[in-house]
């Protein structure tokens, strides 16, 4: 799993985080393989932190916003 830190800090996910990131988000949060598939196709045509992307497409709520980035701070 690998995250990396920017110069201004926010962290920023490799491909190699998101076959975990995606066991995390099916499993502990119930999001849909659906969801997931639409935020990865996403962030293809957009690049950005797929936790971000599920949430501004209104496919997870704040609160698991909030789980996903705990789950990779402790994950890494």
């Amino acid at each position: 799993m690998t995250i990396h830190t920017t110069q201004g800090g926010e962290k920023k996910m490799s491909p190699s985080t998101y076959p975990g990131l995606i066991d995390f988000l099916q499993e502990d949060l119930a999001i849909s393989s659906a969801s997931i598939a639409v935020a990865l196709r996403r962030s293809q045509q957009d690049p950005g932190p797929l936790p971000m992307i599920l949430w501004q497409y209104g496919l997870i709520t704040l609160d698991q916003l909030e789980r996903i980035y705990d789950w990779l701070e402790t994950s890494s």
